[in-house]
């Protein structure tokens, strides 16, 4: 099991907008920074807090995982919350993650299609189960290779917990720099190198289609 007293540095930069108006706030997530509060007093410190801290009104629709950076969307009305809580429940909102893995796949795209369920004597860590899992489809697509690191973009057709960390893993190319997946001294990294990128979906008010893009910071 991993130690959830193991040591929490988050980053201290300073909040990233990328969109607000009356019904929804865009931010640009930082690694390292836990979307929601931990369990104890040292797990404190996330990004909703932070977001409520300027935006008071703020509600979580949905979360990134600690290691992973890009777009997140809050609800600035309980309206909001409700309209966008359930496109992210039907799979309608579209989500574009970009990469980098370890080793240099054999083919230029493709689906993943493994069902994940908990680790449970290794949790939070996930696993791939025919048996009890649930169902998990990834889309992906390389965009470049440098050596033995292919950048590659992702696209769940899903939202399971490490999603794209596992399906990466389970086809021999774990992302680079994942403190749970890539364990071997050629995975290293500065960082987590997985990064939403973009989030589609559709306005609150009016139900327009909207896209909202998070600079990749690697």
């Amino acid at each position: 099991m991993i130690d959830p007293t193991a040591a929490y540095n988050p980053p201290n930069d300073p909040l990233v907008i990328i969109h607000d108006d009356h019904e929804v706030l865009l931010v640009d997530k930082p690694a390292g920074l836990l979307s929601v509060p931990g369990k104890g007093e040292h797990l404190a410190d996330c990004l909703l807090t932070r977001v409520q801290a300027a935006f008071p009104m703020a509600l979580l629709v949905h979360r990134l995982d600690r290691d992973t950076s890009g777009v997140m969307v809050f609800a600035l009305t309980r309206n909001a919350q409700r309209h966008l809580g359930l496109q992210f429940e039907k799979r309608q909102t579209k989500k574009t993650y970009v990469a980098d893995v370890y080793g240099v796949p054999s083919e230029k795209s493709g689906t993943v299609d493994l069902p994940l369920i908990v680790d449970w004597p290794n949790r939070p860590l996930q696993k791939v189960c025919h048996e009890t899992g649930k169902a998990a489809q990834t889309d992906w697509k390389v965009m470049r290779t440098k050596g033995n690191v292919t950048r590659v973009r992702l696209m769940p057709l899903t939202g399971r917990s490490h999603q794209l960390r596992v399906h990466m893993l389970a086809i021999g190319h774990p992302i680079m720099g994942d403190p749970f997946y890539a364990t071997e001294p050629e995975m290293a990294a500065p960082r987590m190198m997985l990064h939403s990128q973009t989030l589609a979906f559709r306005h609150p008010d009016g139900g327009k289609g909207v896209r909202y893009t998070a600079k990749l910071p690697f």
